[in-house]
């Protein structure tokens, strides 16, 4: 083998060698990068499987908190709970202590009562013997003296005695009358005095007058239109009667609901001003007016409770009390006068310990039954106790309004307090107008009942009507009996008549002396 062919040789070996080296790198490199790669893989789902393990415990350590922190709120809150309960046995042992010592006082008061009891029973004992001692004797004399058996003085002392009872118990029960009547009516005088000073009210007399005035008689035609359409829309609107007569320049309109009748009035006097009359402009007229009274109405509510410092009240019943503005009772307004009776009564109940703010709110809310009257059966009172009750009022409260009248007997102070103080507001000088067919009508009946009792000679109703004197016959009728005929004669009046404030009677009985000089 020649030299070229040996190098040749040696050259494709160290190629091949070379090759072969290269293509074992090639291999061990791609070995290597798969390995890295999974090594890499690896290692990214061990840090992804503990990242997750990780969140999962600090999930765990966060629940782990939260039970602490809610183990430690209730812990807290069973110890506050104890606590109070600690306290609440506390202050029953107090209570209970005190109760004990209470009935100890009692028992030691009970027993001394006792004692005085048995004292009292051992010298009224001693006392019945003494009596009965004295009674044998007097028996004893009396058969003796008398010459009568055992049951005929027994029949005259009883008489005797009675008659003797009878007579003393009507000068005690004039002396004690008399008594309670000058200190009664000196407490009430200063009382009732100290109110009325205390309150001062404006009070302005107001008529219901359904009367618009026109401009002149050709009105009357454009508010009656063509074939009557327009009267007939505006009645059907506001539900009132529209009266077109003879009186110049003038209609008069009637309804017995008085807001329905000051919007009918309201309505009529802006749609003359306007000179547009006809059934649309009618309607949209009556309902502008419709909407602004019943503003007027809730204002005038609010006001009256702000004025009289009551605070809230019911809605419904704010709307009532403001009803009462237009609504009068023998020309006095009902809302004017019912603000006045709060403020008395609450004046009163200053003067008697009783809570003034319930005095003011049962005063204002006394005739708001006068509000509805037209629209329920009963008396005002009654229905007015109805809606009270129903809004919420105090059960104190509902019966004060029921009382004031008396169609219920009134029961508390309270009561009696919203009676005298409606009472004031209406008897007092010029708060009231009647009829003079209704004044006469009062002063005879007066003059009936009281000579309608026997020994009466005649009788006059005096004062207008607040005070009766009662002539009675001197033989027929003495000291003792004049006051009980008085008292007779008052539950009669009281009995029959309705009036408000109060009427005196006055029984008098005259002793006359005649004698001749010759």
């Amino acid at each position: 083998m020649d030299g070229a062919t040996i190098l040749a040789t040696l050259l494709g070996l160290i190629v091949g060698a070379a090759l072969a080296v290269l293509v074992a790198r090639m291999v061990f490199g791609r070995r290597i990068a798969a390995a890295r790669q999974a090594g890499e893989a690896r290692v990214a789902e061990a840090m992804g499987r503990t990242e997750r393990e990780l969140a999962e415990a600090r999930a765990q350590v966060r629940n782990a908190e939260n039970r602490i922190r809610n183990l430690e709120k209730d812990l807290k809150n069973a110890r506050s709970e104890v606590q109070k309960k600690e306290e609440r046995l506390t202050r029953r042992e107090e209570v209970i202590e005190k109760k004990s010592e209470s009935l100890t006082a009692r028992e030691n008061d009970v027993a001394r009562r006792e004692r005085l009891v048995t004292q009292n029973e051992k010298t009224l004992s001693d006392k019945v013997q003494e009596h009965e001692r004295l009674v044998t004797e007097a028996r004893r004399t009396l058969e003796r003296v008398a010459g009568m058996n055992q049951d005929e003085a027994r029949r005259t002392m009883t008489e005797r005695l009675m008659d003797e009872v009878k007579l003393k118990c009507a000068r005690e029960i004039k002396q004690i009358e008399e008594q309670a009547r000058d200190e009664a009516e000196m407490r009430a005088k200063r009382i009732v005095g100290i109110a009325i000073a205390r309150y001062a009210g404006e009070y302005t007399s107001e008529r219901t007058v359904a009367a618009v005035q026109l401009p002149n008689e050709e009105m009357k035609g454009r508010i009656i239109g063509r074939e009557g359409r327009n009267i007939r829309a505006f009645e059907a609107a506001t539900g009132v009667d529209v009266i077109i007569d003879d009186s110049p320049d003038a209609v008069v309109v009637s309804a017995f609901d008085p807001v329905r009748r000051e919007v009918a009035r309201q309505a009529l006097e802006r749609l003359v001003a306007d000179g547009r009359i006809h059934p649309a402009r009618i309607e949209e007229v009556v309902e502008k007016v419709t909407r602004e009274v019943e503003q007027k109405i809730k204002a005038a509510g609010e006001e009256a409770l702000f004025e009289l410092g009551l605070g809230s009240m019911h809605p419904d019943l704010v709307k009532l009390v403001g009803k009462m503005k237009y609504r009068s009772s023998y020309g006095q307004n009902v809302l004017a006068h019912s603000i006045e009776v709060g403020f008395l009564a609450g004046l009163l109940a200053a003067e008697l310990g009783v809570p003034e703010k319930d005095a003011r709110r049962a005063g204002l809310l006394h005739d708001i039954g006068k509000a509805v009257d037209h629209e329920v059966e009963g008396p005002h009172a009654i229905s007015g106790a109805n809606f009270a009750r129903k809004y919420g009022e105090s059960a104190e409260i509902v019966h004060a309004i029921a009382a004031h009248h008396e169609e219920e007997k009134p029961l508390t102070l309270l009561a009696h307090i919203v009676i005298a103080a409606d009472a004031i507001s209406g008897a007092r000088p010029g708060a009231r107008r009647e009829s003079l067919e209704h004044y006469v009508k009062r002063l005879q009946d007066l003059e009936a009942i009281s000579n309608s009792f026997a020994g009466v000679e005649r009788s006059f109703a005096i004062q207008a009507g607040r005070e009766i004197r009662v002539l009675v016959e001197n033989g027929k009728i003495d000291d003792e009996q004049a006051a009980v005929l008085a008292h007779d004669i008052a539950a009669r009046i009281e009995e029959k008549l309705t009036y408000p404030g109060q009427i005196r009677v006055c029984v008098i009985r005259e002793t006359r002396a005649t004698a001749i000089a010759r």
